[in-house]
């Protein structure tokens, strides 16, 4: 059956992520001082990154809600238990300021949806909450690229749940088998994708490989190629 619709990622996707998150955090980290408690800004961007993987297991099982996961990140990076609710909000919205001023799309995403807009339907499908998905999307220029915006922490379903996927497809009126998603992870993205019965295209960036089971991209820029040439997406065969 033909493709209709791409369903996306956000972050490390469509927008980068990492880089926004490293210059966000050493930005915060002089502000508020915190540098002298690592040996290092790449040491302290690392316990960073290691507490936000912790907390986001625990959110993805259902174990915590998304404000708990925030602050218990906070918590646990500044060595600070017994820190308030208050508190712990407080910091992260500091961190927030220097994170947002590093807000920036990848270079090959407003061509690849320009490319693709005429062709297929566009929706968004991500583990975070609504209101900061479509805050981002609204400042980095694109929201109304995209018919719906779904967020795994309003929705109390998260990928690589098939549920979450199929919350979408029904979301566009569409089966799954018409729909693709994009992503960057290549188990909560891709396999959970293609298990839920939509093709799952893994977006790997970084080049890390070793996943045939799965269809993969390095770039954007190879996607309308992908869906144009291989039948699994609807297109005819290039095959005599």
């Amino acid at each position: 059956m033909p493709i209709r619709a791409i369903l996306w990622d956000v972050d490390d996707t469509l927008f980068d992520y990492h880089r926004a998150d490293r210059a966000g955090m050493l930005g915060h980290l002089r502000a508020e001082g915190l540098a002298g408690r690592y040996a290092s800004a790449e040491e302290a961007l690392g316990y960073w990154r290691e507490v936000t993987a912790a907390h986001w297991v625990r959110f993805s099982a259902g174990e915590i809600d998304w404000e708990t996961q925030r602050r218990a990140r906070v918590r646990d990076f500044t060595g600070l238990p017994e820190l308030s609710d208050d508190g712990a909000d407080a910091w992260y919205g500091r961190y927030l300021v220097h994170y947002e001023a590093g807000w920036s799309l990848f270079p090959d995403t407003v061509p690849v949806l320009d490319e693709l807009a005429g062709a297929y339907r566009h929706a968004v499908l991500s583990n975070a909450s609504l209101e900061v998905q479509d805050h981002k999307l609204r400042v980095l220029g694109v929201h109304d690229r995209f018919e719906t915006i779904l967020c795994g922490a309003d929705l109390g379903v998260s990928k690589p749940a098939a549920e979450a996927f199929h919350i979408a497809c029904r979301a566009l009126g569409l089966p799954p088998g018409e729909v693709v998603y994009v992503g960057d992870e290549p188990d909560l993205d891709a396999r959970g994708a293609t298990e839920a019965g939509l093709v799952g295209v893994w977006l790997d960036r970084r080049g890390i490989g070793g996943r045939p089971d799965l269809i993969t991209i390095n770039d954007l820029g190879q996607l309308p190629g992908l869906l144009r040439a291989d039948t699994r997406f609807g297109a005819p065969s290039t095959f005599g």
